[in-house]
């Protein structure tokens, strides 16, 4: 039986006919999308020649292998820190279809409250005598913080607007993000804030690091995994390694597998993706929609106190406006990975600490270009595949 699919039994002038066809009608109704898609390709090309350039080409660059592992261990911790945030910003859009941009000041609130925790316990003396001990307890008071921030917005913000046109609650976002900025910088004045110097040293018998003679016997201090930094032969390559940076991205790993296995193993993270899929019909199941809202907000405020925590301990600045960078950046990293799905946004976060770190290296451009990257990688990624690297493609309703 004849079937009158073009690629099966018609001619192949009439297929290629079909084909142009198509690629005519498509260019007809959106030639806007093809240009797009030439400038794309163009920047691409531009990105790929930049590339070649300086690691073949150039031999005044002085990239090496080094700098490369150097530069992608600290590009680890960076993605992290944008993973853990972006985990927030998929967590409420996969329940609410919000982008939740007050989430930079989530993340903001964390490491400002933390920074009064801790010096607060500078000022006691146990940062110096239980370094571990203060900084989990700042930790602690960086989460209750972003947490508590979040529960507000929700109650305050977001669920009087649940009804309302998608474009409402938007709006709110963004002027709630504004309000919490300008809330911190009247209470506490536009001065940057600085963490004290925390020195946490492990392991004294194994790494025989800052030793001293003390009654005649040799005392060493061990591995200081918060501000040491030490040159390591690995492989023969010479490095300068922070254990700071594995600490950030340990810390994050775990957190985004427990994040997982909750989603996926609990009840309570069932009851989460049948309200993501249907939230009539997950009330009608005996689901409380509104419980499960505030454990998704409270979830994602967690996680961005403890990636603010980390951030600052690093970082060690803290601002009012802290949030705005690294919490667009989460933003592009959620997209890039795919809004509403949880593995996307740590992929994406992952990725593009990697790219910020790298490129501009690989590029040839000063590193204080790297926002121009991130969000040079935004637009790409809006072009070519809008739902992300993850992301599937949105149901009339959803999208």
């Amino acid at each position: 039986m004849a079937s009158d699919a073009p690629g099966l039994n018609a001619p192949q002038g009439a297929v290629l006919r079909s084909r142009q066809e198509r690629l005519a009608v498509w260019i007809r109704n959106d030639p806007i999308r093809l240009v797009l898609y030439g400038i794309g390709l163009l920047v691409i090309l531009l990105i790929i020649g930049a590339v070649v350039n300086n690691l073949f080409l150039n031999p005044a660059t002085n990239f090496t292998l080094e700098r490369l592992v150097r530069l992608a261990i600290f590009g680890l911790a960076q993605g992290s820190i944008y993973a853990l945030v972006a985990l927030g910003y998929t967590l409420v859009y996969g329940i609410l279809l919000l982008i939740n941009f007050a989430h930079s000041e989530v993340f903001m609130s964390g490491a400002y409250i933390g920074f009064f925790a801790i010096m607060a316990l500078s000022g006691a003396g146990l940062l110096e005598t239980q370094p571990l001990l203060s900084l989990l307890i700042t930790m602690g008071v960086g989460v209750i913080a972003s947490m508590s921030v979040a529960f507000v917005l929700e109650r305050v913000a977001y669920r009087p607007l649940r009804a309302a046109p998608r474009l409402v609650p938007l709006i709110t976002a963004i002027g709630a993000s504004i309000t919490l900025q300008q809330i911190f910088l009247r209470l506490f004045g536009s001065a940057t804030r600085t963490y004290p110097d925390l020195n946490l040293y492990i392991l004294p018998g194994v790494f025989r690091l800052e030793c001293s003679v003390v009654d005649g016997q040799e005392v060493c201090r061990g591995l200081d995994i918060i501000r040491g930094i030490y040159e390591v032969d690995f492989l023969g390559l010479a490095l300068r390694i922070r254990p700071l940076y594995f600490i950030v991205f340990f810390v994050a790993a775990v957190m985004m597998v427990g994040l997982w296995l909750f989603v996926k193993r609990t009840r309570t993270g069932k009851a989460m993706r049948a309200v993501a899929e249907d939230k009539k019909t997950a009330a009608l199941m005996g689901i409380n929609v509104d419980r499960v809202i505030v454990i998704t907000f409270l979830l994602g405020a967690a996680l961005a106190g403890v990636a603010a925590v980390l951030f600052a301990l690093y970082n060690r600045q803290v601002t009012p406006f802290m949030g705005f960078a690294p919490g667009i950046k989460a933003f592009t990293a959620a997209v890039l990975g795919g809004i509403g799905n949880i593995p996307g946004a740590m992929m994406g976060g992952l990725l593009l600490g990697m790219i910020e770190s790298i490129a501009p290296s690989l590029l040839g451009i000063p590193s204080q270009l790297e926002d121009v990257i991130a969000f040079g990688i935004l637009i790409l990624i809006l072009i070519f595949r809008p739902t992300g690297i993850l992301g599937e493609v949105l149901s009339e309703k959803k999208a």
